[in-house]
């Protein structure tokens, strides 16, 4: 099947009794447990309504098999510790989500798990970091907020020969524009609350992989209960209907954007992979469908970035990302606050950087509003 058709019809549940046209919602409980097939409880993430929609999330990134959780940080911090013990070694980017930074920082050492920050995206900085107890590369690409862009076959390759697992945060790309299974990666994770939800009215995560990964990452899944409720399940089903839709037409705009926020006499720097003059746009270009709704900019030196953001009025300041709406915010202070001056100096991550998560509303208007907000920046800039 197609992938919209993968995302629209793929792992429904058939109402047999009334014949609707979407999946019947099961909010029990509690389920028997004699002469069944199943022993259904949700904590065990095997109620008809998780179990059907993983079928869905499993085949969008061609993997044997899903879980999903209550949130991103549920799905990455149960993986992590399921193929992580006391004496282990893990190697990261150090280009990733500041949640999954403060979750190493603050919690492997209580458990005795080494690991190793690389500041390269190159495999050969990942090699030189690998040590005879690393089990784990995790990578995120593109990543947040600079859109940095990892070879992910090179990695996947480098870790095949040392006998280490792979796992990738896939959020910001989505299925639609990238599927590092079918490049070599072992194990891809999503903050569901992103583009899988893609309403900015869920909260979940989700862990893609082969049958016998998921079933070494459910063992750990059903003791730290991070479930996700039937009725947030069956709104991501419902919202993965249109994701192909949504993030096509995200990309599109995302791209037009970028490009002309580039010629911008005010805007000093943008982050988009799909740009040519971004670093790494060739590498992108070879393992991406598309480069995503995604980016990231910065205004000239004397324009105040906060006050840019407060001048706006179609554009929303927002803590997320990856809605049908555009939203904006300053990652220093959300995505990655808890993150040091020197962690921040070390990803380039500067005061004044804006990260755009680009809507499906018409490109001219989005360009107006910040045409509109530059300039009465401006304004005030010249009255002080």
């Amino acid at each position: 099947m197609g992938f919209n058709t993968i995302c629209t019809h793929l792992g429904e549940i058939k109402d047999k009794q009334f014949k609707g046209a979407i999946s019947p919602i099961y909010l029990s409980t509690s389920y028997a447990f004699e002469d069944v097939d199943v022993k259904r409880y949700p904590r065990y993430f095997n109620t008809p309504n998780q179990e059907a929609l993983c079928k869905k999330i499993a085949a969008l990134e061609n993997g044997e098999a899903a879980l999903i959780f209550g949130s991103g940080m549920a799905a990455i911090s149960t993986t992590l510790f399921a193929f992580l013990q006391k004496g282990d070694h893990i190697v990261l980017q150090r280009t990733l989500y500041g949640g999954t930074i403060n979750l190493v920082n603050e919690e492997f050492i209580k458990h005795g798990i080494e690991y190793s920050y690389t500041d390269s995206q190159t495999t050969e900085g990942f090699a030189q970091k690998i040590k005879p107890n690393t089990k784990v590369i995790y990578i995120e690409t593109p990543s947040n907020p600079l859109l940095t862009i990892t070879d992910i076959k090179a990695v996947a390759e480098l870790a095949n020969k040392n006998g280490i697992i792979t796992m990738i945060d896939n959020t910001f790309a989505s299925p639609v524009n990238q599927n590092p299974i079918e490049l070599g990666i072992d194990i891809v994770l999503h903050s569901a609350t992103k583009y899988l939800g893609g309403h900015s009215d869920i909260l979940a995560g989700t862990v893609i992989s082969t049958e016998k990964n998921m079933d070494q990452i459910f063992h750990v899944a059903k003791n730290f209960g991070g479930s996700l409720s039937d009725f947030t399940v069956w709104m991501l089903e419902r919202s993965i209907k249109t994701l192909g839709i949504r993030v096509k037409r995200q990309n599109k705009n995302a791209f037009r954007l970028a490009k002309w926020l580039k010629g911008h006499e005010d805007i000093s720097s943008v982050y988009y992979p799909g740009l040519k003059s971004h670093p790494d746009h060739e590498i992108a270009k070879k393992q991406m469908k598309g480069y995503g709704g995604m980016l990231s900019f910065e205004l000239k030196e004397g324009l105040n970035a906060s006050k840019f953001q407060k001048e706006l009025k179609l554009i929303k300041s927002s803590m997320s990302l990856a809605g049908v709406e555009s939203t904006i915010l300053s990652p220093t202070l959300t995505s990655h606050a808890l993150l040091s001056e020197e962690e921040k100096n070390l990803q380039g991550i500067k005061d004044g950087l804006l990260r755009f998560s680009v809507g499906i509303e018409e490109k001219e208007d989005l360009m107006q509003d910040i045409q509109q907000a530059i300039e009465k920046i401006k304004i005030l800039a010249l009255e002080h």
